[in-house]
């Protein structure tokens, strides 16, 4: 037996020895064994236990239900080359194998060694190295973001490439000791804070273990075929270098046998890190809301990071935390992909890039982006510009998620120093011109009785990811319903929005026809948000017929305010 097949060996029977461990954990939670983490630092005590029953009691934050629509910043050290999203792996595939192109070139591969060098010798670790967002003023991008609507603020603590962007403890390749050498997060939630928004935080480095496996690997073919890349390396090899002192396993995590079952990646089929990865990262998601205790932690995984036993760690942890923090009440929020109906009383369902089929019964979140997930210039440094959704879009997608019982978080690409582009802004402060008519429709409303009328209603959520919103071409007929609450004051009030400006001038709503069980009161009044006259309408069987004019208040969704009788 050679030496590869016993290390082979160890690593399979590694792997089983952690996936029993970590079932024979998740059964003990289950049945409300104590709070003591397994992983190393324990959950703060509170009345959440980590276990399904006891996180099933979570009751999302009204803050939350208020707050509507949220803004991103997708930002860390592969934003340096300006080439788009997943760059830290690609680096490393000089044929694409994840994005179905048929086995073209790399373009982040072809990119890197024109522009930086072989990865063998200048890798993603010295990327970092050459981040410094020295243009990033916080305060004033906030300030642009709320002047748009936006009710609370996300910005994303580490990516897959497993660099974190705080004052990190369990983590020596943060943005404090490498980079741009600040506390990003910490930054950011000052000036969040400031502004009076709530503070969220992205985790997207449960997947480091498997996504950076190419960083293993070395080029086919070519002058450099065999030459392995630095994703092997570690402290000893840095002696001399600028990371003298680093090692690069506690960023590439690739310490282990590379994934045996196919050179792509699978999002939904990792490989089974092992316990001390795991123990590693959970004490990395503890420090992250012991340090800042944000309202929002959102996490690019699907069901939950890593495993469940993390998961629900996290969990109570930071329910908990946050009870502590408000005097009693938690007004934090926990999310992920991909969960069933059991994992949604814990934690908040997010849609990636897709958008709800139905009205539901429990809040939930929509997450997408006006361009790449990580900034990108493109060949030209223009092509950025022609792939940007618009104000429309965002406008159309908002009122489209708050129709359904959702909450609408869209990021906007940061570049390499800290600024959004003057095409950004502008995206952003027609947004805000919007919200300056429309607000009311928007903000502390919840869902009608049904969520809308016409023919796009989005059959399933796979079909609504494959077809993408800008490919959605919305009409007048499109509509979607929000309401006020009752009061013992006034009543509620029903807002009609139009995804679309009406080529006829009039706008039908078929859902009001009279006799429809869906308003079965009498129309007092009806206007259109911004309109400088009045509106005209008639209710009749076929539906309440407004006549708007030919005057558009707005670019986007136009809204029909409703008043009982």
């Amino acid at each position: 037996m050679n030496v590869h097949s016993s290390k082979f060996i160890i690593y399979r029977i590694t792997l089983f020895l952690t996936v029993l461990n970590t079932l024979l954990l998740s059964s003990g939670a289950r049945a409300g064994e104590p709070q003591s983490s397994p992983f190393g630092e324990d959950p703060v005590k509170g009345p959440f236990q980590p276990t399904w029953e006891s996180l099933s009691v979570y009751q999302c934050p009204e803050w939350f239900r208020d707050a509507k629509f949220g803004i991103w910043a997708h930002w860390g050290p592969q934003c340096v080359s300006e080439q788009g999203d997943w760059y830290a792996r690609g680096i490393y595939e000089p044929v694409d194998l994840d994005h179905n192109n048929g086995g073209k070139p790399n373009q982040y591969y072809t990119y890197h060694v024109e522009h930086y060098g072989h990865p063998s010798k200048f890798g993603f670790k010295d990327i970092i190295n050459l981040w410094h967002g020295e243009h990033w003023e916080p305060e004033k991008l906030i300030a642009l973001y709320k002047r748009a609507g936006a009710q609370y603020f996300v910005a994303m603590a580490n990516h897959h490439d497993n660099f974190d962007n705080w004052d990190s403890t369990y983590q020596p390749w943060n943005s404090v000791k490498v980079g741009p050498h600040r506390d990003i997060i910490g930054d950011w939630a000052k000036a969040a804070r400031a502004a009076g928004l709530p503070f969220g935080v992205s985790v997207h480095a449960a997947r480091a273990w498997d996504w950076y496996a190419p960083a293993q690997g070395s080029d086919p073919t070519g002058p450099l075929a065999g030459v392995s890349y630095d994703g092997k390396l570690t402290k000893a090899d840095g002696k001399g270098t600028w990371w003298d002192g680093l090692d690069p396993q506690d960023l590439y995590a690739q310490n282990h046998p590379a994934n045996q079952r196919s050179p792509r990646w699978d999002p939904s089929h990792p490989d089974t890190p092992d316990m001390r990865y795991i123990t590693k990262f959970y004490n990395r998601m503890i420090d992250l809301i012991d340090k800042y205790h944000p309202d929002l932690i959102d996490f690019d995984d699907h069901g939950h990071p890593i495993n469940e036993t993390v998961g629900r760690y996290v969990a109570a942890h930071l329910y908990n935390s946050s009870i502590q923090v408000h005097g009693g009440t938690n007004e934090a929020i926990m999310t992920a992909k991909g969960l069933d109906d059991q994992r949604r009383k814990s934690i908040m369902l997010s849609i990636e890039s897709g958008a709800a089929d139905r009205l539901d019964s429990v809040p939930w979140q929509s997450e997408d982006c006006i361009g790449g997930w990580h900034y990108s210039r493109g060949k030209t440094g223009q092509d950025c510009y022609d792939r940007y959704k618009s104000a429309v879009w965002v406008t159309q997608t908002l009122a489209d998620t708050v129709s359904k019982n959702g909450t609408f978080l869209l990021s906007i690409p940061v570049r390499a120093d800290g600024t959004i582009d003057d095409r950004e802004t502008a995206i952003v402060e027609g947004v805000a011109a919007w919200m300056e008519i429309n607000r009311e429709a928007i903000f502390n409303t919840r869902p009608y009785t049904v969520f809308g009328e016409g023919p796009i209603l989005h059959n399933a959520d796979k079909q609504a990811k494959e077809k993408a919103h800008e490919r959605w071409h919305y009409t007048a007929a499109d509509i979607r319903f929000t309401t006020t609450q009752a009061t013992t004051i006034k009543p509620s009030t029903l807002y009609a929005i139009p995804l679309d400006w009406p080529t006829d001038g009039r706008i039908t709503v078929k859902t009001l026809a009279t006799g429809s069980p869906q308003y079965p009161g009498e129309i007092g009044k009806v206007e259109l948000l911004g309109a400088k006259t009045p509106v005209t309408w008639q209710r009749g069987p076929e539906g309440l017929v407004v006549s708007v004019g030919s005057e558009r208040p707005c670019q986007g969704p136009c809204v029909l305010k409703i008043i009982r009788r």
